[in-house]
């Protein structure tokens, strides 16, 4: 029974490292090339993680992605080219800045029209207050008012 239940421990302290991911090791010719790998590594997203990018993610389809993109700049592709195929492959999705496109021109526009039209809006509202702090009660005016508060004030 004691046998047993050594070897029960060992395997239950064995189980962990069982989990562990393996760690990617890539041979880059210069450090031009492995630093263009981080950048596209962290500018493309994962389809399968939600907001992340390939470089962190431990998903299968992520490390597939790693794996395409450091083939493809081996065979000596440029970014663009990189981008392009993985866009191909995976749609808009993967880019974590989408291109200005006729599709996407609202996607980068609204945010400054809603800006201009803040600013437009407080500008009138600003110009508004202006004109109605600018009029000046006449003395006719002013003597009404104070009539009526006087009449309040004695009831």
């Amino acid at each position: 029974m004691a046998l047993m239940m050594r070897w029960l421990l060992c395997v239950l302290l064995l189980v962990p490292a069982l989990g562990q991911a393996a760690v990617e090791v890539r041979e880059f010719d210069d450090p031009v090339t492995e630093q263009r790998y981080r950048d596209l590594t962290a500018t493309l997203r994962c389809p399968k993680c939600e907001n992340q990018a390939i470089d962190d993610s431990d998903s299968p389809i992520a490390g597939d992605m790693r794996d395409r993109v450091y083939v493809l700049l081996q065979d000596g592709r440029s970014d663009k080219e990189i981008l392009d195929f993985m866009v191909n492959r995976f749609g808009d999705y993967v880019l974590y800045n989408p291109r200005l496109e006729g599709r996407t021109l609202l996607l980068w526009g609204l945010p400054a029209a809603l800006v201009l039209l803040g600013a437009l809006v407080v500008i009138l509202m600003v110009r508004a207050r202006r004109r109605t702090a600018s009029r000046r009660l006449s003395a006719e005016e002013r003597a009404r008012l104070d009539a009526l508060i006087n009449r309040e004030r004695t009831e």
